[in-house]
């Protein structure tokens, strides 16, 4: 039997492909292609050396060898890949909890990289880069009006730590630049974005199971429980996983000893079973769960050992479904295979892992436009579960269901009410966006002397910034339509004000705000005040 005091492990969960980006790590030796099926070697070899002497055109072998090899890997699942050498090192940055950067979050409105804000306490801050500061040239090359995507940005600002890197930054309506030396340095990537007390119920979020979640988990725990709070909201919607080991000591914290956490195995791979050690500080407190279709991987794991266990309610909707385990093997040019080996279960025995066939994962990947299309996402009676999948929780007995993902004890179906196609131009433009990077840098001084978000926040409920908003917008050529802004009103000004106080307060302002009518958090907080947060025989 496996507990968390007796094991070190080097796993993590992946999610995949198009949708979902995450990794399950290794604790395999690889082998090489020629050792286990030397006359297969030997055949992609050879047909590799004759097209490199006798094809009618000149080839790049070393590409070919790439492609042939990402190729042959997606032929088995959705979930093992192939990671080359430049799309590695961003993906263990998202998971590893901090990188070596300068310190800066930006947007790139009309091709230009607007610093929207400075880590406290990071190599931009101690340069004297700050807020709404324009990012015109790095390294002396001209990156303003230049269509380049964040992501080659952000491997520009990155590097090695101790490394510099020159910028010439734009400040306010001058022409001229400053310019800044940085010396990057280490950067922390939190995993846990807000906590906040409603009234004595905690509510923490979760955007992925990176290596120091767990650590971000316990002080987000410690925090609320000293400003009172006796039950606790977990929110793991739109958490694409990550660390599986992550996900099993959060669930410890909340499970009596010598429950069954989550179990492993596969046609190579012995069965092996996580259990609670007892050290759990929280093993009865409330507990509710939030879910949505892109809680996957790790996130299903926690949702699933607290449902299986009887231990507190899920909310929200049928999670994605990946149940897969990846062992990952380095391969000799410095990319990553990470190969699947193994299925996880839940407690009850539910494999999470949805279904799909071998070489098809195009079909896989459309599995959420399906659901969508079905009326899954806005009536529980349409989603499609395998009632033949049937097994029953760990403590009461009750009927829970494998086929893909986890179900939740309380639907909530996607809200719409308010979106309308004013709302959808408006948001697909960027022109709110833009618009609230506009309002915040013209009233830089004004907004940044508050000292709290809440006073900030009332401040801007005077504002009438609807109203200046869809001025704005019509110059960019989005006609105003009074019926739809009037349907869509509540739902504008609440963007409008949590982004503008997101750009003084970070997520610590933005979330209270943003949320303040999120229905699965008020249906949360209502099962736990009225005593039914703990599952019952139904």
């Amino acid at each position: 039997m496996n507990t968390l005091k007796n094991r070190k492990l080097g796993l993590f969960v992946p999610i995949a492909l198009a949708v979902m980006i995450s990794v399950m790590g290794g604790f395999f030796a690889g082998y090489r292609l020629s050792e286990m099926h030397p006359h297969a070697g030997n055949k992609i070899d050879a047909i590799l050396n004759i097209i490199d002497r006798e094809y009618v055109d000149a080839v790049d072998i070393h590409q070919l060898i790439e492609t042939t090899a990402a190729n042959l890997v997606k032929e088995l699942d959705p979930h093992s890949t192939l990671i080359s050498v430049e799309e590695l090192q961003t993906t263990m940055d998202n998971l590893e909890g901090s990188f070596s950067g300068i310190g800066v979050s930006f947007t790139t409105p009309s091709d230009t990289i607007l610093i929207t804000s400075v880590i406290s306490g990071g190599p931009a801050e101690k340069v004297g880069i700050l807020p709404f500061d324009r990012i015109i040239t790095i390294d002396d090359s001209t990156y303003a009006g230049k269509s380049i995507t964040d992501t080659q940005i952000m491997r520009t600002l990155r590097g090695a730590r101790d490394t510099r890197v020159k910028l010439g930054i734009q400040r306010g309506g001058s022409p001229e630049l400053i310019y800044f030396e940085v010396t990057r340095g280490d950067v922390p990537n939190y995993s846990i974005d807000v906590s906040y007390a409603l009234g004595e119920i905690g509510y923490i979020k979760a955007s992925s199971f990176a290596r120091t979640t767990y650590n971000e988990f316990i002080t987000a725990l410690a925090k609320l429980q000293k400003e009172g709070c006796n039950s606790y909201v977990i929110d793991l919607r739109g958490n694409r996983g990550g660390y599986l080991d992550i996900a099993i000591r959060m669930a410890n914290e909340f499970l009596p000893a010598k429950q069954l956490i989550v179990y492993m195995e596969g046609n190579a791979y012995e069965r092996q079973s996580f259990y609670a050690d007892g050290s759990g500080s929280f093993q009865h407190t409330p507990l509710v769960v939030l879910v949505d279709e892109m809680s996957g991987s790790a996130s299903e794991v926690f949702a699933g050992t607290v449902q299986d266990n009887d231990r507190g309610l899920i909310i929200g909707r049928r999670t994605y479904g990946k149940g897969l385990v990846q062992n990952s093997i380095m391969m000799e040019d410095g990319s990553e295979l990470r190969l699947t080996v193994a299925r996880y279960y839940t407690p009850s025995g539910r494999c999470i892992q949805k279904m799909y066939e071998m070489g098809k994962s195009e079909e896989y990947d459309q599995d959420l436009n399906i659901r969508y299309r079905h009326g899954e996402f806005y009536v529980v009676d349409s989603i499609k579960m395998d009632k033949s999948l049937t097994y029953q929780t760990q403590l009461i007995g009750r009927k829970v269901y494998g086929g893909g993902g986890i179900m939740p004890d309380l639907f909530i179906p996607l809200d719409t009410s308010q979106i309308t196609s004013y709302y959808d131009a408006v948001i697909n433009s960027g022109a709110l966006y833009q618009f609230v990077l506009e309002y915040s840098e013209r009233n830089h001084a004004k907004l940044s002397a508050y000292h709290s978000y809440e006073d900030l926040y009332a401040y801007l409920k005077q504002q009438p910034l609807v109203a200046e908003f869809t001025d704005y917008a019509e110059t960019k050529g989005i006609r105003k339509r009074p019926t739809l802004i009037q349907i869509s009103r509540e739902l504008m000004e609440t963007a409008i004000h949590a982004y503008i106080v997101r750009n003084f307060f970070d997520s610590a302002g933005f979330y209270p705000i943003f949320q303040k009518d999120d229905i699965p958090i008020f249906r949360a907080v209502q099962v736990i005040r009225d005593g039914e947060w703990l599952p019952r025989v139904p």
